[in-house]
């Protein structure tokens, strides 16, 4: 029986059994309205965990009459179901999702993006790798005295011992594929892990049937030393998968928890960032979050909304300012009014893009998982026509079980499991070595894939960190004066300006920063302000002067008038202009999506040889030219910094992001590299080809591996031990052949290929 059949089976028996219950008031309540009468409940089921897995859920619930639509994201283990409120005009039980979730042979609860859960599917799969590993060692070595010729006691007292290892070792190490196999088998679905189950305990079955009989051959070595292989393959695969989970959770730790209320009779009270609701006034102090989209209503401060554009320059806020969620209020006390619900808010906008994102990727990974179920039944019809054929026409039953066991064993896929996640781990090791991390694997097979480049600007293209461009043209006197004004500011234009200058904290003795505006301070001079324009100066001169493709500036007065105008630049990376023509001369497009004002972006991309912008865009805005791009056929490698290009980052073909990006936007990335060098980008691409080829003779390894042996265990000239060892022996020459990735040098020099001739960006 297929997944996909049994898939659908299991959901109408569910239907069947739970119609009659009563309606799950917490079900019903944690699920999300939507237009149309559908709502939404989102389920985590830890067991999820290939694309089989994904095929029977999909299948089960799209064939409830009361489920719309749903989607099983692999990479946060969620299930996403949209459900008609009413059926024929009856309330809908939510339950029903769980029942036939269940039903399907898996286990759900309630999804919540900021529960910290242990992987305790990690730590499972590492003990018992170890395990075997450990038992496989001890049981090679009382092997290698039988291969040896011993005599008939002590090999039986070898084999004893052999049994009396291996027997627990397979109960305690084997438990992932022997769950598996009977939650398959249970709900009658046919998974890899069935085949690999059954070879095992035949082989030691055998194996044991053999010793007590005083047989001169036992398989107890082939079948730990096969289960330790196919945990190497199982945990690295599952490390690799589970890393891309972390960047969704932590983006829900940038919304608070709560917010102070304040109420109807003056009171206040904290509550829960589930119970505010649009139209509630809040107080939001100096260092909190907002936490949900709002008004203004009283009060001026600076907040850092780089999670909104990415800038790292605060803005000024005051009455009739709208924020939205995410944004951190620095100097001033705000009370503001809630326009939109937590669940509504822009924290969630970029949450629900990136798991959408996350989703396709997903489904980009799940080819090689459906060709497991191909696979598996392939391989227990040709192990049962070998026993047949051997048992009907050689007439030795025991012969034909024991060429069946090693159909299996050889049949076994651990040089197809590894030839993926061990070139990933070590091309991880090459590229860590040169200060570049990788969190997803398959993301440098994705890598190979590109043809077109999006950068970031601030944090990216450039550093991030303002410096002061007309110190030499300020007067001496001027300078120290606004130096020793910004050391009483944590204001990024501030501590540039502290930094170019030699200011003296104590010059002035009242010194009072004003939210939004800047600091004044007097003097025996008179009074002193440091700020922008229409704080420093008069009204009628507040926007004098003021070039908007410039960069920032901050003004200088004394009594109203203006004593200096100190202006700066973003730094851009050293070798940004490098890059960008060293990608333009492997055939790459190039193009620049920013939150930043146009004329800034402008300049740059100007500078960079850029033909392709945007500047003033949003999460959401970055997300939208991404899949443009997409939608013309484009493989899209985004780099960026921000929380704000978190959703571009996971939306993207493939994505990298520097060590000094947000906690959310290293998470969301594919990519990590350490140092402020833009090479990285070359080097990864450059690496991740050489794995792309890697990973291509692995696979005709394997293959080839299958049609030498499995013909002579067919035609019985292997017997389970020799079965094991050419088993083995195809996992060793894949990881080998892994291996060669370290060899050599992977380094590629900033600019590479630098007469290359620019190629126009991504086309508009």
């Amino acid at each position: 029986m297929s997944c996909c059949a049994a898939g659908t089976e299991a959901a109408l028996d569910a239907e069947k059994a739970i119609h009659d219950l009563p309606p799950t008031d917490e079900l019903w309540m944690a699920s999300r309205p939507l237009d149309g009468g559908l709502r939404q409940t989102d389920l985590a089921v830890p067991g999820v965990h290939c694309g089989a897995c994904i095929t029977t859920l999909e299948k089960a619930l799209k064939a409830l009459p009361e489920v719309e639509r749903a989607r099983v994201n692999l990479s946060t283990r969620r299930v996403t179901c949209v459900w008609k409120e009413e059926v024929d005009g009856r309330r809908t039980d939510p339950s029903v999702i769980a029942r036939a979730i269940e039903a399907a042979g898996y286990e759900s609860h309630l999804f919540s993006i900021s529960a910290e859960e242990q992987d305790s599917t990690r730590n499972g799969l590492i003990r018992a790798m170890a395990v075997a590993g450990f038992a496989a060692m001890n049981i090679m070595l009382l092997s290698v005295s039988v291969w040896s010729g011993a005599d008939a006691a002590t090999r039986d007292m070898f084999h004893w011992i052999s049994a009396a290892i291996a027997g627990p070792t397979l109960i305690y190490s084997g438990r992932p594929f022997y769950v598996s196999a009977y939650n398959a088998l249970r709900h009658g679905r046919m998974n890899m892990d069935v085949p690999i189950a059954l070879a095992i305990t035949l082989s030691y079955a055998m194996s044991l049937y053999e010793t007590m009989n005083h047989g001169r051959e036992a398989y107890f070595d082939a079948s730990v030393s096969l289960l330790f292989f196919l945990l190497i393959g199982r945990t690295l695969d599952h490390i690799m998968r589970d890393r891309a989970r972390s960047a969704i959770s932590g983006l829900a730790r940038l919304s608070p928890r709560g917010a102070t209320v304040l109420t109807a009779d003056g009171g206040r009270e904290y509550r829960n960032i589930d119970e505010i609701a649009p139209g509630d006034r809040l107080l939001i102090a100096a260092g909190e979050r907002v936490p949900v989209d709002c008004v203004v209503m009283l009060g001026a401060s600076e907040l850092d909304l780089s999670i909104v554009s990415g800038e790292s320059l605060p803005i000024a806020a005051s009455k009739g300012s709208a924020l939205q969620a995410g944004g951190l209020n620095l100097t001033g006390a705000l009370t503001v009014q809630a326009m939109a619900a937590a669940r509504n808010s822009f924290v969630a906008e970029i949450i629900g893009l990136m798991e959408a994102a996350e989703g396709g990727k997903a489904r980009y990974r799940r080819i090689a998982d459906r060709a497991a179920e191909i696979y598996a039944p392939a391989v227990h019809i040709l192990a049962l026509a070998a026993f047949l054929f051997w048992g009907v026409f050689g007439g030795d039953w025991k012969h034909a079980l024991t060429i069946a066991i090693a159909v299996l064993i050889i049949t076994c896929p651990c040089a197809l499991g590894l030839a993926v996640p061990v070139v990933q781990v070590v091309a991880a090791g090459r590229l860590f070595r040169d200060g570049i991390m990788v969190k997803d694997g398959s993301a440098m097979e994705r890598l190979t894939e590109i043809d077109t480049a999006i950068f970031d600007k601030t944090g990216t293209l450039t550093l991030g960190k303002p410096r002061l461009i007309n110190k030499g043209a300020m007067p001496v006197k001027a300078l120290e004066a606004a130096a020793s004004l910004a050391l009483h500011s944590r204001h990024p234009l501030s501590v540039a300006l502290a930094d170019a200058g030699g200011g003296d904290v104590t010059r002035f003795l009242t010194v009072s920063e004003i939210p939004g505006a800047g600091i004044e301070a007097e003097d025996r001079e008179g009074l002193w302000r440091l700020g922008h324009r229409a704080f420093a100066l008069n009204a009628a001169s507040a926007d004098a002067g003021k070039d908007d493709a410039a960069g920032p500036e901050t003004v200088l007065s004394l009594d109203g008038k203006l004593v200096a105008v100190f202006q700066f630049e973003d730094q851009m990376r050293r070798d940004a202009q490098g890059l960008i023509t060293g990608l333009a001369g492997r055939g790459l497009k190039t193009a620049i999506l920013s939150g930043d004002r146009e004329g800034v972006v402008a300049a740059l991309a100007r500078r960079l040889g850029i033909g392709f912008w945007r500047s003033a865009l949003t999460p959401k805005g970055k997300v939208e030219e991404i899949n443009k791009a997409s939608a013309r056929g484009h493989k899209v490698l985004m780099v960026g910094d921000g929380i704000n290009d978190a959703p571009a980052l996971a939306a993207a073909h493939v994505s990298m992001a520097p060590a000094t990006a947000s906690d959310v936007g290293r998470q969301a990335a594919d990519f990590v590299f350490l140092h402020e060098s833009l090479s990285a980008v070359s080097l990864a691409i450059k690496v991740s080809k050489r794995a792309g080829r890697l990973i291509i003779e692995n696979f005709a390894l394997a293959i080839a591996y299958n049609v030498v042996f499995v013909p002579l265990a067919l035609l019985g000239y292997a017997s389970p031990l020799v079965a094991a060892i050419a088993m083995s022996t195809s996992s060793i020459i894949v990881v080998a052949n892994a291996m060669r990735l370290t060899l050599g040098s992977s380094r590629v020099a900033v600019g590479e290929q630098h007469d290359a001739p620019l190629t126009p960006a991504v086309a508009s």
